[in-house]
C-alpha cells in the first residue's frame, strides 16, 4: 500500500512541477501585460494546488489527517481568480497597451 501512495505523490508532485514551470515560462516569455498575467494565474495555480494536494497525502499518510494544506489550496483558488481579475481591471483602467494584433471587427 505505501508504494501505491509513493507513485500517487510522484504523480502529484511531477504534475505540479510542471505546472508552475510552465506557468513560470509563460510569465517570463509572453510579450505583454495581459498575456503576462495567464501564467501565474493558471498553470502556476494548478501547479502549486497539485504540490499541496501532494503534501496533504503525505502527511495525512504519516498521521492524522492533515487539512493545512487543504485551507491554503482553497484560499490559493479563491483568491488567485480574484486576484488576476483586478490587476487586469486596473490595467484596462490605466489603459496599458497591448502588443498582441487582435483581428478587427468591421461589422
Amino acid at each position: 500500500m505505501e508504494t501505491v501512495l509513493e507513485i500517487i505523490i510522484s504523480i502529484f508532485l511531477i504534475l505540479g512541477a510542471g505546472f508552475a514551470l510552465v506557468g513560470s515560462i509563460g510569465l517570463a516569455r509572453l510579450p505583454d501585460f495581459y498575456t503576462r498575467l495567464h501564467g501565474p494565474t493558471k498553470a502556476t495555480t494548478l501547479g502549486v494546488g497539485s504540490l499541496l494536494v501532494a503534501s496533504m497525502i503525505y502527511f495525512s499518510s504519516r498521521s492524522e489527517l492533515s487539512l493545512h494544506e487543504l485551507l491554503v489550496t482553497m484560499f490559493l483558488f479563491m483568491t488567485a481568480p480574484v486576484s488576476a481579475h483586478l490587476l487586469a481591471k486596473a490595467a484596462l483602467h490605466l489603459r496599458v497597451r497591448s502588443e498582441v494584433n487582435l483581428p478587427r471587427n468591421d461589422d
